[in-house]
């Protein structure tokens, strides 16, 4: 098989970008080492940057999204039981909208109509400084396809950053020691917006999928099993860490889903090698703290889709050359914004007193300005594409 750009991975920023090229004329095979149901089974995050809303507009994907996503004017921060919203409408004019991620994924492989191998065994992508080519295997026959262009977009254990030279790429990382436990359950959420709460046992999340179905997040140490979690245990702890208007309102019942994922700050840089791009988890890693990863992953694809329709459309490489710096500048941006959220909210036995006092003084000034909240707001509901 011989095409302009071979994908690696069928995540979401896989999906967007071959829907991109796919709408552009562009021809792009993308190839999976999992399922097609392994993928849809995955449950990730759901809060949508106005810049994502768009994209998915613009890829044809948008019709689902406006019918069931919720819009979200704003979120609740809390520390030890002290309440403040912040309002996004109000503070920057834009909103975010909660539709899941797993449910992006649907709409995207719907609307697929180019190659889209799943269960493929064995990816090796070859010669990317030259003429790339990628094999595989699958039902025990290996296949060779030859491209102009490879994209990584296969997440952060996948095969396309560990094929670079270690001595090509400069990695820069900080793993936080601990996780979050989180449970999904079909129970209305406890409020309309996200609320995100401070508290001296550890940082909670009240989250949703739907009016129906709701996400909750607790902070655990990063070794923590889920099997030492009943739902008793872990709705008891949740609530012990919410405000008690918050708790008392809470509606409880059996989780559906169950699982800890640690936290961690990640980039790679750079992003290109030779015809070998790097875009989504594959490039870079953010605490779910503030409701980025997807969406950068997003933008990374926008831009990189952008510029392979100008390279293979127009004959210019400009855009490609100018890909790696370009999205690692907003990319940063990002870590910082997700490092800044995750160090308010959550609790860190080796700063002891002082930094808790330090924690308080930073909601304190938070709540109290009003260019604070615009920056957090800004940063919150995405930096301009």
């Amino acid at each position: 098989m011989r095409v302009q750009v071979a994908i690696i991975g069928a995540g979401p920023a896989g999906l967007m970008l071959g829907r991109l090229l796919e709408l552009a004329g562009i021809d792009a095979v993308i190839i999976e080492r999992r399922s097609a149901d392994y993928v849809l089974g995955r449950i990730r995050a759901g809060v949508l940057e106005q810049g994502t809303v768009d994209l998915m507009d613009r890829a044809l994907a948008g019709t689902r999204m406006h019918a069931e996503g919720l819009v979200h004017h704003g979120i609740e921060l809390g520390f030890d039981g002290d309440r403040h919203r912040i309002d996004f409408s109000a503070l920057v004019g834009s909103q975010v909208m909660v539709y899941g991620q797993t449910e992006v994924t649907r709409d995207l492989m719907a609307l697929r109509q180019a190659p889209t191998i799943y269960e493929a065994e064995d990816v090796e992508l070859h010669d990317f400084d030259g003429k790339p080519w990628v094999t595989y295997r699958k039902d025990g026959v290996t296949h060779r396809i030859d491209c102009a262009v490879i994209a990584g977009c296969d997440g952060f254990h996948g095969v396309s950053r560990h094929s670079v030279p270690e001595q090509s790429l400069t990695t820069f990382e900080r793993v936080y020691p601990f996780g979050w436990l989180g449970v999904l359950t079909d129970r209305p959420p406890v409020a309309h917006e996200l609320i995100y709460a401070h508290h001296e046992r550890g940082f909670a999340l009240c989250s949703q999928r739907s009016l129906t179905r709701s996400r909750y997040y607790i902070q655990v140490p990063a070794d923590e099993q889920v099997g030492a979690w009943s739902d008793a245990r872990f709705w008891d702890e949740l609530r012990a860490r919410l405000a008690p208007e918050t708790a008392e309102a809470m509606q409880i019942g059996p989780s559906i889903e169950k699982s800890v994922a640690p936290l961690r700050s990640f980039v790679a840089e750079p992003l290109r090698f030779g015809q070998l791009f790097l875009a989504g988890d594959a490039a870079h890693i953010v605490p779910p703290t503030g409701a980025k990863g997807l969406n950068l992953a997003m933008s990374d694809v926008a831009t990189l889709a952008d510029a392979l329709i100008e390279h293979f459309t127009e004959g210019s490489p400009a855009a490609l050359d100018g890909y790696s710096s370009h999205v690692l500048g907003r990319i940063w941006k990002a870590e910082r914004f997700s490092w800044w959220m995750t160090s308010l909210l959550h609790t860190f036995p080796e700063t002891g007193p002082f930094g808790r006092r330090i924690q308080r003084a930073e909601f304190d000034y938070l709540t109290g300005s009003l260019a604070a909240q615009q920056s957090l707001a800004e940063n919150y509901v995405g930096l301009p594409l």
